[in-house]
C-alpha cells in the first residue's frame, strides 16, 4: 500500500468536500466514511465537537460501531487527554494505556487529533483500529493535514 498516494488523493477529496455547500455534520460524515473505506486500518472515524462551556467532547458524525461515549470530559480517555493537552494523541497498543475509554473490545489502537480555530480546540478526529500499532508518522501527518482542512467548516 501506497500510503503518501493514497493519503494525498485523500486530501484532496477532503478539500472538494470541505468546500461544497452541504451543511457541517453532512460533510464531516462524509469525511468519515470516506476515510473509513479508503484506509483499510480505519475501522472506526469520527469527530467530536468541543463545547466550551463545559470543556466537554460531544460526540458528533461518525463511520463505524456505535458508542456509548457521546460525551467525554476533557482529561478523560484518549480523546480527553488530547482536547486537555492540546495535540495529537497515538496509542499504539490501548491495552498499555491507563485512562482509556473502552469503545470495542476489538479495538487495538487509537490516534486522536485536536481540532483548531483561532487557536481554540473546536473538535477532534479520532481513529480507531482493530491492529496493533498501525499509526506512522504518515498517518500522523495525514490527519493533521485534514483537521487543518476541516478546521474551516466550524
Amino acid at each position: 500500500m501506497d500510503k503518501s498516494k493514497i493519503f494525498n488523493n485523500l486530501i484532496k477529496k477532503v478539500k472538494e468536500i470541505v468546500d461544497d455547500s452541504s451543511d457541517r455534520n453532512e460533510k464531516l460524515m462524509r469525511i468519515c466514511m470516506l476515510l473509513k473505506r479508503e484506509v483499510p486500518y480505519y475501522d472506526w472515524v469520527g469527530f467530536y465537537i468541543t463545547d466550551e462551556s463545559k470543556n466537554e467532547l460531544l460526540l458528533g458524525p461518525f463511520s463505524g460501531e456505535p458508542t456509548e461515549h457521546v460525551r467525554i470530559p476533557f482529561g478523560k480517555g484518549i480523546c480527553g487527554q488530547a482536547a486537555e493537552k492540546r495535540h495529537t494523541i497515538v496509542v499504539q497498543d490501548v491495552s498499555k494505556e491507563k485512562n482509556y475509554l473502552s469503545c470495542s473490545p476489538a479495538v487495538k489502537s487509537e490516534i486522536v487529533v485536536p481540532i483548531f480555530k483561532n487557536e481554540k480546540i473546536v473538535g477532534e478526529l479520532d481513529i480507531d483500529s482493530h491492529s496493533y500499532a498501525p499509526f506512522t508518522r504518515e498517518d500522523r501527518q495525514f490527519l493533521e493535514k485534514i483537521c487543518n482542512i476541516v478546521a474551516k467548516i466550524f
